[in-house]
């Protein structure tokens, strides 16, 4: 297994022989509704487009996960498998291989990778955006991926997973809280999941932001905050910090039969 930080929400999994894009965005700002003066993220390093995708994963219908310069950018025939907020978005564009999977649901790539979505994100009454399960067939390497850290409890009867892609940090506005929940979603999955590994992902990387909201987000927590809490718990999870752009290798390790 394979994995590319490509920045913020950006992610290259490459697993089962399958190379998956996930939440992109690589070309031009990224903005809410065109309104720089409230929020404008800015790529100082902008990133190729990978070459070879086999699949284009969306967790969410927001722009910083469903980013439609980038999107734009991209060969509309790739499949793509999305919450269905995000599905409404790149049918827009014009994409023709839309699967859009409310939580519970699965697709299959080729035979040899299941996508399995969970709920994740609150994002309004009645809105709740996916987390995802990939699985290698028949081989069984897994990895689990949701951007704001809000893990379901229905994981605690998926793991153990091997992989597991979350926020560590919170990120807090005044009066709302945290809207990325990251110091107890990754306290939560490293204990249901029992993961080999656990990345890092919504961190700012590269990426420098200017507006309002910007201004007004407090970033809470760290990395090592995470590793402090793991081994006062006694649970092995690594965790790893990859710099943007760096392709990293994991080596997962057979699972005891009373894992």
């Amino acid at each position: 297994m394979f994995l590319t930080w490509l920045d913020v929400n950006t992610w290259l999994i490459e697993l089962a022989s399958c190379r998956i894009l996930v939440d992109p965005w690589l070309v031009g700002p990224q903005m809410f509704g065109n309104l720089d003066w409230l929020f404008k993220g800015i790529r100082s390093n902008p990133r190729p487009i990978p070459e070879r995708i086999d699949l284009i994963l969306l967790s969410q219908g927001l722009e910083d996960h469903t980013h439609r310069a980038t999107l734009a950018k991209l060969d509309h025939t790739i499949p793509v498998v999305a919450s269905p907020s995000a599905a409404k978005v790149v049918e827009e564009l014009g994409y023709t291989r839309i699967t859009a999977l409310a939580p519970g649901e699965t697709f299959t790539l080729r035979d040899n990778l299941q996508i399995k979505a969970t709920p994740g994100a609150p994002l309004g009454p009645r809105v709740v955006e996916n987390g995802y399960i990939l699985k290698a067939l028949p081989e069984g390497l897994s990895l689990y991926y949701e951007p704001h850290g809000f893990p379901d409890a229905s994981l605690k009867q998926a793991g153990p997973i091997d992989v597991v892609i979350t926020p560590v940090i919170d990120l807090t506005l005044p009066l709302i809280g945290p809207i990325i929940r990251g110091r107890k979603g990754s306290t939560e999955l490293a204990a249901w999941l029992n993961p080999q590994y656990i990345l890092p992902t919504a961190l700012e990387g590269d990426a420098k932001y200017t507006g309002l909201l910007a201004s007004l987000i407090k970033a809470v927590g760290s990395a090592d905050d995470l590793r402090t809490h793991l081994a006062e718990q006694k649970l092995s999870a690594q965790v790893l910090e990859p710099k943007p752009g760096d392709r990293t290798e994991l080596t997962i390790q057979p699972r005891s039969v009373a894992a």
